[in-house]
C-alpha cells in the first residue's frame, strides 16, 4: 500500500522487542472476551487463543448483578423456544437412535468416503424436540457458583485437590456441573472438561491421579468428554457443527482408539446430535446406469444440542415472519419521499415483506433510519436496534441496543404474550448477530411483524457461534437491498477498496489516513503511544480520549496488554490501586462474551469497580473484576467491531501477518471516523491480506435450514 502520509519519528526507540505470540491473534473467536486464566492451567493457558481466552469467554458470562436481568432474559426466552419446538410435530430429524437414523448417517458417511452413493435412507419418524436430550447449559462462572451451597463447594475442592488440580477451580466446576459436582467428577474425572479453558492433557493427568490405572485412551468416559470438547472448541471458532470427518479425525489425534465408536457412543448418550440436513432433497436426484447419484453428496454433521435448537427455532422463526407479513401500499408515498434512492428501495420492500436484508457501509446507516420514521409515520410502532451503545449513540435518540431491547430495559416492553410490543424491528450491524441471539430476537417478534436486518457484509462475523447475517445472504429467501450510498472521504474511498480485495492508495489532503512505517515491536509500541499522547491530538485535533487503539491479539509484544500497560503508563499513570485500575482509566467491560462494552473508572469501594460505560453507572463485584473489567486502550478488531471513534490506530506489528485477512483488515480500518493511523510493520502481508485471504468458512446449518422452509426470493 503507497503512504498517504508517513508520520516523521520522533525521539529513540526503547529496548528491544519481545518475541510475540504467532497463536494469539483475533482469528480465534474467544478472544473478543476477557482473558482470564485458571491458576494452574500453565502452558494451556494462552494456547493458540483458545486456552485462556476461551475460559474468559465463559467466565464473563457470568456477568455482575446488573446483567442479571439480561441472563434471567435470555433463560426465560431459551425456555419459550424450547416450548415453542416441543409443540411442533417434527421440525428437522435429529438425534435418532443408532438403531435407526443414526446407524443411517454413518453409513452415509462411509459411502461418501468411497466414493460410492449413500444407501437410500428408509423412512423414519422424526425425532420430536421434547424427547431430544438435553445437552447441560454453559457455565455461568463465578457468579452463579456464588449461589451454591459451600457444602458442595467443599466437596468439589475436594476431589479436585486428590486429583492434583487447583481447587480454584472448584466454583467454575460447580457452575458447569450443578450441586452435585462432587459426585459426578468422582466418577468421571473427563467431565473436567466442562470447564472452559482445561485442556484434554489436563483432564487426562487429572482422571489418572483419580482412577490410576483403571483409565486409558479407550475409555468411553474420556472418549464422551473429548466429542462434547471438540464442538464446544468449533463453537469458539464460530461454528455451530462440525462435519463428521473432522471430529473423526480430531478424536484419532488424541489418541482415542476406535473414533467411529466413540462418536456412535456420544450420539447414544445425547451428548451430541447428528444431522444430514438436505439429504431428502439429494435423494431426489437421479442416478446413472452405475448408480452414482447427481450432485454433491450431503456432509453428515454433528453438533450441540445448544445450538442445533437454537438454529432451527430461528429457522422457523423467520420463516414465521415471511408467510404471516401482509403486503401494504400505503407505503407507495413514503417511499416516494424518501431522502434517497436506496432508502426509498428499502421502503418498498419492507412494505411486501415480513424480512429484509439491507447492506451497506457507514453512510447506509440513515437509511434503516428513514425507514422507521416512514413507518413511524404510517401509524406503525418502529424499534431501531444497535450492537452496541456507541452504535446506538450514533443513531440518535430513541434508538436502542439488541440487549437493552431483550432485557426490558430498553425499547417498548412486552406484550400479554410475551412478544415485543412493534410492529417494525430494525436490527443495525446485523453481522454481529450470533445464532443464539438472533433466535432470541426472532422468538420475541410478533407473528406480522416485519424484520429489517441492515449491515455490512464486509466486516468480522459475530464473536459467538453462527453467522446468521451471512447464511441469510446467500440462502436468498428474502428480498436484499443494496444501498448506493458510498461513505465519503478518503477514508470511505480506503474501505470501499478494501471490501472488493483492493487496497489503494488514496489523495488523504486532510491527513485522514496515515501511514507510520516500524521495524519491530519495541518500536510499533512506542510509535503507537507517541500517535495517541501526542500526533493525533496534535495534528487532527482529536483528544486521547477519543482515539481507539485496534491490534492483532490480546497476547504477545504488541497484543492489547502489552499497548495498554504502555498506553497507561503514559496517558493515566497510577498504582492500580483498585485491583490494577485507577480512576479514569479506559477500560473494556465485558458482561457476557462478545460484548465489549467500553467504559471508564471511577472508584472504587466495597461494593465493587465502578465504571461509566457510555453514561450508564455500572458496579462490578471485586470477585469478578479480574475476569471481565481489562484495560481498554487498545482492543481487538472483533472487540470493536460495531463501533466507531473519531480517530482509531491499527497496529500491525510484523508478527500479526498470518492473523490478517480481508474483514480483519475492512473492520480495523473502519473504526475511524475521521482519521486512521496504520502502524505498519508487516510489508506485503497487509496487501496480500486484502487481495488474497477471504474469511474463514465456519460451518453452520441454518442456510440449509431456510432452504427447506422457504422458496428462494425473486
Amino acid at each position: 500500500m503507497e503512504h498517504a502520509v508517513t508520520e516523521p519519528s520522533r525521539g529513540t526507540t526503547p529496548g528491544s522487542p519481545a518475541e510475540a505470540s504467532a497463536d494469539d491473534h483475533d482469528g480465534v473467536v474467544a478472544e473478543e472476551a476477557v482473558a482470564v486464566v485458571a491458576e494452574g492451567e500453565g502452558e494451556a493457558g494462552d494456547e493458540a487463543g483458545a486456552g485462556d481466552e476461551a475460559k474468559s469467554a465463559e467466565d464473563a458470562a457470568a456477568g455482575p448483578s446488573e446483567a442479571e436481568e439480561e441472563i434471567a432474559a435470555q433463560r426465560e426466552l431459551r425456555a419459550r423456544i424450547a416450548r415453542r419446538k416441543a409443540e411442533k410435530e417434527g421440525p428437522i430429524p435429529a438425534g435418532a437412535k443408532l438403531s435407526g437414523q443414526a446407524a443411517d448417517l454413518l453409513a452415509a458417511v462411509r459411502a461418501m468416503e468411497s466414493g460410492q452413493a449413500a444407501p437410500p435412507a428408509p423412512v423414519t419418524a422424526p425425532v420430536p424436540a421434547q424427547d431430544r436430550p438435553r445437552a447441560p447449559e454453559p457455565a455461568r462462572g463465578a457468579a452463579v457458583a456464588a449461589t451454591t451451597a459451600p457444602e458442595a463447594l467443599a466437596a468439589v475442592g475436594d476431589v479436585l485437590a486428590r486429583g492434583g488440580a487447583p481447587q480454584t477451580l472448584a466454583a467454575q466446576v460447580t457452575a458447569a456441573l450443578g450441586e452435585q459436582a462432587g459426585d459426578a467428577l468422582r466418577e468421571d474425572p473427563w467431565l473436567l472438561l466442562s470447564v472452559p479453558g482445561v485442556q484434554p492433557e489436563q483432564a487426562d493427568g487429572f482422571a489418572r491421579a483419580l482412577l490410576g490405572d483403571g483409565c486409558g485412551p479407550g475409555d468411553e468416559r474420556r472418549a464422551a468428554a473429548l466429542v462434547g470438547w471438540l464442538l464446544e472448541r468449533a463453537a469458539v471458532r464460530g461454528n455451530t457443527a462440525l462435519a463428521y470427518p473432522q471430529a473423526r479425525a480430531a478424536l484419532a489425534e488424541r489418541s482415542v482408539p476406535d473414533p467411529d465408536e466413540a462418536l456412535r457412543h456420544a450420539v447414544a448418550e445425547g451428548a451430541v446430535l447428528m444431522f444430514q440436513d438436505g439429504a431428502a432433497d439429494a435423494e431426489g436426484g437421479t442416478e446413472d446406469e452405475e448408480g452414482a447419484a447427481d450432485g454433491p453428496a450431503v456432509p453428515v454433521l454433528l453438533g450441540l444440542d445448544r445450538y442445533a435448537l437454537a438454529e432451527e427455532s430461528l429457522a422457523d422463526g423467520l420463516a414465521r415472519l415471511v408467510k404471516t407479513a401482509q403486503e401494504a401500499s400505503s407505503w407507495d408515498e413514503a417511499a416516494a419521499q424518501a431522502p434517497s434512492p436506496s432508502a426509498g428501495e428499502l421502503i418498498r420492500a419492507v412494505a411486501g415483506h415480513g424480512l429484509v436484508l439491507h447492506t451497506g457501509g457507514e453512510a447506509a446507516r440513515a437509511e434503516p433510519v428513514a425507514l422507521a420514521e416512514a413507518a413511524r409515520t404510517l401509524g406503525l410502532r418502529p424499534v431501531v436496534a444497535a450492537h452496541s451503545e456507541n452504535g446506538r449513540r450514533r443513531l440518535g435518540a430513541g434508538a436502542v441496543t439488541v440487549t437493552g431491547l431483550l432485557s426490558g430495559a430498553e425499547g417498548p416492553g412486552r406484550d400479554a404474550d410475551g412478544a415485543l410490543d412493534l410492529d417494525l424491528l430494525v436490527v443495525l450491524d446485523a453481522p454481529q448477530l450470533d445464532v443464539e441471539t438472533a433466535t432470541m430476537l426472532v422468538e420475541s417478534l410478533p407473528d406480522a411483524a416485519r424484520l429489517v436486518l441492515s449491515g455490512d457484509p464486509g466486516v468480522l462475523w459475530s464473536a459467538g457461534a453462527g453467522r446468521v447475517f451471512a447464511d441469510l445472504l446467500a440462502a436468498r429467501v428474502c428480498p436484499q437491498i443494496a444501498s448506493r450510498t458510498p461513505d465519503p472521504g478518503p477514508l470511505g474511498e480506503l474501505v470501499s477498496g478494501i471490501g472488493i480485495g483492493e487496497l489503494n492508495q488514496v489523495d488523504a489532503p486532510g491527513k485522514e489516513v496515515v501511514i507510520v512505517p516500524v521495524r519491530d515491536a519495541g518500536e510499533a509500541v512506542h510509535r503507537t503511544v507517541q500517535l495517541v499522547a501526542d500526533s493525533v491530538p496534535r495534528v487532527i485535533g482529536v483528544p486521547s480520549g477519543q482515539t481507539q487503539v485496534i491490534t492483532v491479539g490480546h497476547g504477545g509484544a504488541v497484543g492489547t496488554r502489552a499497548l495498554n500497560a504502555a498506553l497507561k503508563e503514559r496517558l493515566n499513570p497510577g498504582p492500580g490501586r483498585f485491583g490494577g485500575f485507577d480512576p479514569d482509566d479506559r477500560v473494556a467491560y465485558v458482561p457476557a462474551p462478545g460484548r465489549a462494552v467500553p467504559a471508564a473508572v471511577v472508584s472504587a469501594d466495597a461494593e465493587g469497580l465502578r465504571l461509566d460505560c457510555d453514561g450508564v453507572p455500572v458496579v462490578v463485584p471485586r470477585e469478578l473484576v479480574d475476569s471481565v473489567v481489562r484495560h481498554g486502550w487498545a482492543l481487538t478488531a472483533h472487540q470493536a467491531a460495531g463501533m466507531r471513534w473519531p480517530a482509531a490506530v491499527v497496529v500491525l506489528p510484523g508478527d500479526a501477518a498470518q492473523g490478517l485477512n480481508r474483514p480483519w483488515v475492512y473492520t480495523a480500518f473502519s473504526r475511524g471516523e475521521r482519521h486512521l493511523s496504520v502502524v505498519h510493520g508487516v510489508d506485503q502481508a497487509l496487501a496480500q491480506a486484502v487481495t488474497g485471504v477471504p474469511a474463514t468458512d465456519r460451518t453452520t446449518r441454518l442456510r440449509t435450514l431456510l432452504e427447506g422452509l422457504l422458496t428462494p426470493a425473486l
